[in-house]
């Protein structure tokens, strides 16, 4: 057994699991989660069609590297969406069965050049970082994304012996938990750094579809701007499973860098992630299609509407700049808050400090709660009041 799997954290739900076993909810209220980010609007039709259609493609190998029709409209569809003079469809493109393999998959091609590598983080972050870091032998380095900095990420503030020893950033934007989208001048700054110091900047963006008013920047729409035509040390992570409510699909994409693509492609093939080649085809229509996406913000903008009318007024809440998570700074302890909204609304919502780690005494996830507004319209609104009623009676929290 890899002794590196002992260091593995346990995955926030489990944590959560493990601290309501012995908690009744509310037996008279119907049980409302919040917790996972996982999509229920409908999937588009138009996709199901294709893929109920393509069935026969189970009778053959797919191809590591994905047909060249699906790298062609991934190709079109982010040359499109981020305002790129080109993507390479050949050498800059390839599908993957889901980011979250990806993105642990990626960290074990590209860690352990350096002597004493880090892999650096924002914190609270998405799990698979972390995990990630440890089973390639990284050391873990936290970046705090709290309520002192409106939830950003001071990257001037990271001392040069960290960027020294870095060989691989992650940057979640629009971020998880808190909404927050990378701007152009914080990129310029990073990509001087992986260039200073030959690291990788690794950029999930798989909230970048589901915005209230402007368009999240992308990477690779900033290294356009800013000169980096060929995208060097960059690497985006999209997925249909938010922009499409298609996680059951497993499919999204990494683009960017061809000097990374090459030998992540060979770590692939022997690997053995390739993408069934009906989930291929149903993906090319979803790419090629907008008004599904376009819906599925519409539905969005009005539950964060309706939910934050009903919370703004009894909680520290605001409308993130993308995403489907509201991140409310708590009164109490987020566990404390968790099991008692648990208790008396039949309300589950995530622990911030599940999300973060503890750095210098201080785990920016904590009094913190992650709330997924990935239900229906009414069951969010529904949820919504509960915890407002649910304020409202412990106002001396």
């Amino acid at each position: 057994m890899n002794p590196l799997i002992h260091s593995l954290h346990p995955y926030p739900f489990q944590k959560l699991a493990d601290l309501l076993a012995s908690v009744t909810p509310n037996a008279d209220l119907p049980l409302i989660k919040l917790t996972i980010g996982e999509p229920q609007h409908d999937a588009p039709s138009i996709v199901l069609e294709t893929l109920k259609n393509a069935l026969d493609g189970v009778s053959k190998y797919p191809l590591t590297k994905g047909e060249s029709s699906l790298r062609e409209a991934i190709s079109d569809w982010a040359v499109k969406r981020f305002n790129l003079k080109s993507l390479s469809a050949e050498t800059q493109i390839l599908p993957v069965t889901g980011t979250r393999e990806a993105l642990f998959a990626i960290t074990q091609a590209l860690v352990g050049e350096k002597s004493n590598p880090l892999v650096v983080s924002p914190n609270p972050f998405y799990q698979i970082y972390e995990g990630a870091g440890i089973l390639a032998g990284a050391e873990l380095h936290y970046l705090p994304c709290d309520a002192n900095n409106q939830y950003k990420i001071d990257y001037q503030a990271v001392p040069e012996e960290v960027w020294k020893r870095c060989e691989m950033l992650f940057v979640c934007s629009p971020n998880n938990p808190a909404g927050s989208v990378t701007t152009l001048d914080e990129y310029r700054f990073l990509l001087e750094k992986a260039k200073q110091y030959d690291f990788a900047i690794i950029a999930d963006e798989c909230y970048s579809e589901i915005y209230f008013e402007e368009k999240p920047l992308g990477l690779l729409d900033a290294c356009v701007q800013l000169g980096n035509d060929d995208y060097d040390h960059c690497l985006i992570f999209q997925s249909l499973s938010k922009r499409s409510n298609l996680p059951g699909l497993r499919s999204g994409f990494v683009a960017g860098d061809a000097k990374l693509l090459t030998p992540f492609l060979q770590y692939r093939t022997y690997h053995g992630c390739a993408m069934p080649l009906h989930h291929q085809l149903a993906s090319i229509t979803a790419w090629n299609d907008e008004e599904h996406v376009a819906n599925n913000r519409e539905i969005y903008g009005r539950k964060f509407d309706q939910v934050l009318e009903i919370l703004s007024p009894v909680m520290t809440v605001e409308k993130p700049e993308a995403g489907f998570y509201l991140w409310p700074k708590l009164p109490m302890n987020d566990e404390e808050f968790c099991i008692k909204l648990y208790q008396e609304e039949s309300v589950l919502v995530l622990p911030g400090s599940y999300l973060g780690r503890e750095v210098n005494d201080h785990n920016p996830g904590q009094n913190h709660v992650r709330m997924a507004l990935v239900a229906e319209e009414s069951e969010c609104v529904e949820a919504a009041q509960r915890i407002a009623r649910f304020m409202k009676k412990h106002q001396n929290l």
